[in-house]
């Protein structure tokens, strides 16, 4: 048996997220069934960071292991061939047995891109978010710093989230505005679910002047999720990268087709 890691990059849009569910219809899932037919066994992979429903990734990263002999860009090639328009495998490479793709990471990048115009774009419908109200990205920014840095994010938490202790430790919250849209990079070591989500409901409150940047320091430390703002939609959130140890010589993600890669490669 040997260890083979993928870089995936998918469309979250139709999928109920990424975990694998009875209904099928999981990134996971597909993944899975279409690594089937290619090396003729299951397959079981192991993911960098769970997505949920409509949410979209650049640099997913998985691992499994198997006993078919492949080329890497024959594993790019031949499992592309079985996976439908809104999956792509975008590189392969055989990794060291002990490489855990999701446990060797330690760090992680997420990016929402967000549309603040009056009036709904529908060709941006499951890319961006969107606020038809004016927002105060100044404010926004001032607002975030106060979430950098190691906390107990118990208050940007689902009440479904599985992780074993909700202090994470968020490097970065930058915000870049481009014409009508509004970029946010989010790096930590880790996010727990809906984290990001729930931090952007709560940074555009403050953008909109509903809520003050002293509320979202008392929402932080009251480690109650009912306390902050509802979390916001799925459609613009990317898993944008993961890190590893420089040993297993994981790839970045290719950005070259991504919709904002111009404005992600200046941040």
């Amino acid at each position: 048996m040997m260890r083979i890691a993928l870089g995936i990059q998918y469309d979250g849009t139709a999928f109920s997220g990424w975990q694998s569910q009875p209904s099928g219809n999981t990134v996971q899932n597909v993944l899975e069934r279409c690594l089937a037919k290619f090396c003729g066994m299951p397959v079981q992979t192991t993911v960098a960071g769970r997505t949920d429903a409509g949410v979209h990734a650049v640099g997913q990263v998985v691992h499994f292991d198997t006993s078919v002999v492949r080329a890497d860009y024959s594993w790019v090639r031949g499992v592309n061939a079985f996976l439908p328009a809104t999956i792509s495998v975008q590189w392969a490479q055989q990794v060291d047995e002990t490489f855990n793709a999701r446990f060797d990471a330690f760090e992680r990048t997420y990016y929402y891109a967000l549309y603040n115009h009056p009036v709904r774009a529908p060709l941006l419908e499951g890319r961006a978010g969107w606020v038809y109200m004016p927002v105060d990205v100044e404010l926004m920014r001032l607002a975030a710093r106060h979430l950098i840095g190691t906390h107990d994010f118990s208050a940007f938490r689902s009440s479904e989230c599985q992780a074993k202790s909700p202090v994470k430790h968020l490097y970065e919250i930058s915000i870049e505005t481009r014409g009508n849209f509004i970029h946010f990079r989010f790096r930590g070591n880790a996010f727990l679910h809906h984290m990001v989500r729930n931090i952007m409901g709560c940074l555009i409150a403050v953008g909109r002047h509903r809520e003050s940047l002293e509320w979202i320091v008392m929402v932080r430390d009251s480690l109650d999720r009912a306390l902050a703002a509802p979390t916001f939609m799925p459609d613009g959130l990317y898993l944008a990268e993961v890190a590893y140890p420089p040993e297993f010589k994981i790839p970045a993600p290719n950005l070259s087709a991504f919709l904002w890669s111009d404005v992600w490669r200046n941040h």
